[in-house]
């Protein structure tokens, strides 16, 4: 699976690599990014960004790039890129995040600094870099969530 992460020059963007051991990742960002190619994992530019087209660009990357999955990072792509799902399911590209309904949901605006992360794929948790206390709410999760120790609470890890 060749796996599409926004944010690429940003050190969540790389933490998450440890979460995809078995795929190609491809590390996206905006602008000039390193120009770095490996067996497990390399980086693109997705060019000037133009938040007004967001969908259509990484659409547009993601069929030339043959993208299975893309991790939107970047809290601007979050909505359009829900909302746009089903146009990418149609590409067999899956978007991983929640249902467009209910996304605002799970955006962090207090911007706090989470210990942890886990990915949900249909419900179920793939990874996680601790236990994730109390049981999520809304099912089934899609995306990767941060959240702390102390708290049952999940949000969209995003820079």
């Amino acid at each position: 699976m060749k796996i599409l992460i926004t944010g690429g020059n940003s050190a969540k963007a790389l933490k998450l690599l440890k979460a995809f051991p078995n795929h190609f990742v491809l590390l996206g960002d905006y602008g000039d990014v390193p120009s770095v190619l490996t067996e497990k994992y390399g980086f693109a530019s997705f060019g000037t960004l133009n938040k007004e087209s967001i969908a259509h660009i990484f659409l547009n990357f993601c069929i030339t790039e043959s993208i299975d999955c893309i991790i939107p990072l970047k809290e601007f792509e979050l909505e359009p890129l829900a909302k746009s799902a089903v146009l990418f399911d149609e590409y067999n590209i899956q978007v991983l995040l929640p249902d467009a309904a209910v996304i605002a949901d799970f955006i962090d605006q207090d911007n706090q600094a989470f210990a942890n992360f886990a990915i949900f794929i249909d419900g179920t948790c793939i990874y996680s870099t601790a236990e994730i206390p109390g049981k999520p709410t809304h099912q089934p999760l899609n995306g990767i969530y941060g959240y702390n120790e102390n708290s049952n609470e999940l949000k969209l890890f995003t820079i």
